[in-house]
């Protein structure tokens, strides 16, 4: 039985939801290099839409607008990791921070400082700052990113066809693991991840927000990413 969604045309479609494509674009252009085009990122939402449409089945729960935004995005990041231009020096310092913070911790029981952390790879907190603006440049974070990104997470899993309980398993318990993690960030961090990914604001609005400059939102931003990865190793 076709829904009315099924029945619009695309160019009707495409007309009705381009806004969320455009916010959604815009969005995670925050988060990107210059040398990335926009219209190249709407082009590719605007697939995600279209496939959105094909594939939307209303009794399973989802809005449409909740549905297609998943896919919308997973479509800009998909285009995004085809054209990876993210030097290895970058992919190899994240994992040096990531260790780190994991080593500190461990040690210590509680939360890493900048310090500790700059300490603990033997560098100056200036050059620990710049390797987490490499980090936040050089790549789009989605939460399940941020633990592993070669994971296909909830959000991912969610907007395929039939997944399986095995994945429902895994993704529900993935699931509190990360919320767990989250909960247990220093505030600012937590904030920052709610402000950025709750309330979809920019890096400079939060920076705003909490009267720091839009470089020191990357870094925390950065280290928040890194703090859960090493804190949810298990599911790399």
């Amino acid at each position: 039985m076709y829904n009315q969604l099924q029945l619009q045309s695309s160019e009707e479609l495409i007309e009705q939801y381009a806004p969320l494509v455009k916010r959604i674009a815009h969005h995670l252009m925050a988060r990107l290099p210059s040398t990335v085009v926009l219209d190249d990122l709407i082009q590719s939402g605007m697939i995600g839409l279209l496939e959105a449409a094909k594939k939307y089945d209303a009794s399973k729960g989802a809005s449409f607008e909740t549905y297609a935004g998943i896919r919308i995005r997973g479509s800009i990041i998909d285009e995004v990791r085809r054209g990876d231009w993210t030097p290895r020096s970058v992919h190899r310092n994240s994992r040096r921070v990531t260790e780190a913070i994991q080593q500190v911790e461990s040690r210590t029981g509680r939360d890493a400082t900048d310090s500790e952390v700059a300490r603990e790879m033997g560098i100056s907190v200036d050059d620990y700052h710049s390797l987490l603006k490499d980090s936040q440049d050089s790549r789009l974070f989605s939460f399940e990113e941020m633990v592993n990104p070669h994971h296909e997470g909830p959000g991912e899993a969610f907007a395929n066809d039939d997944p399986g309980p095995n994945q429902n398993f895994e993704r529900e318990s993935f699931i509190r693991a990360l919320s767990s993690a989250i909960d247990n960030l220093p505030e600012r961090e937590k904030l920052v991840l709610a402000l950025y990914y709750d309330e979809e604001l920019n890096l400079k609005e939060i920076g705003q927000v909490l009267g720091v400059s839009e470089s020191r939102v990357s870094q925390i931003h950065s280290q928040a990413a890194l703090r859960l990865r090493s804190r949810l190793s298990d599911w790399q």
